[in-house]
């Protein structure tokens, strides 16, 4: 037995009238075949569905610190964002300057991709503005941040340990804001 299936959004009622006439067209209406805000990979015994990553509005972004980020330290919070984004698995970037001087990736821990980005950066990173492309899980990455002279800092914020993570902040006098949205994806 011979059967064509045509899977599709919709039809025409001239396209249901031709399809209903060949006896072995079956015919699936799908709704959208295309959904850009969901990603989808492939995992053993089926797919993962994410919502995409796509670049936000940033003004949405939440201060969540004492210290407050001045106009200069928010344009690198924001570059070190956006290019948080492309850098994959645990990335702290660092801007400075408009210039991304540090990248840390691909590490099982956020210090050690924050101290690679520090070391990367050299003397460029005191001062500069860091970027997390998921919460901090513990208050250490930005304890290690705070310690090589990192000014201010953006993450998605979302750790149950959020509390702790800005308190640390506040303690170095780090200013510190969350994007409520994640770059990290499975």
């Amino acid at each position: 037995m011979f059967t064509e299936i045509l899977v599709a959004p919709g039809f025409t009622e001239e396209a249901r009238e031709i399809l209903s006439s060949k006896p072995n067209v079956r015919v699936l209406i799908a709704g959208p075949l295309v959904r850009p805000d969901i990603s989808a990979k492939h995992v053993t015994g089926g797919v993962l569905l994410q919502t995409s990553d796509a670049i936000e509005d940033d003004s949405e972004y939440e201060i969540v610190t004492e210290a407050r980020p001045s106009p200069e330290q928010m344009g690198d919070l924001v570059l070190a964002w956006r290019v948080a984004r492309v850098v994959k698995s645990n990335a702290i970037v660092l801007a400075r300057d408009r210039a991304t001087v540090g990248v840390g990736a691909g590490q099982m821990s956020r210090v050690d991709s924050s101290e690679i980005a520090v070391k990367k950066a050299g003397a460029r990173a005191r001062g500069s503005a860091a970027a997390s492309d998921a919460f901090f899980p513990f208050a250490d990455g930005v304890e290690a941040l705070a310690e090589a002279g990192i000014a201010a800092v953006i993450q998605p914020g979302g750790s149950v340990r959020d509390s702790e993570v800005i308190a640390a902040a506040n303690r170095h006098g780090l200013a510190m804001v969350f994007t409520r949205r994640r770059h990290f994806l499975h």
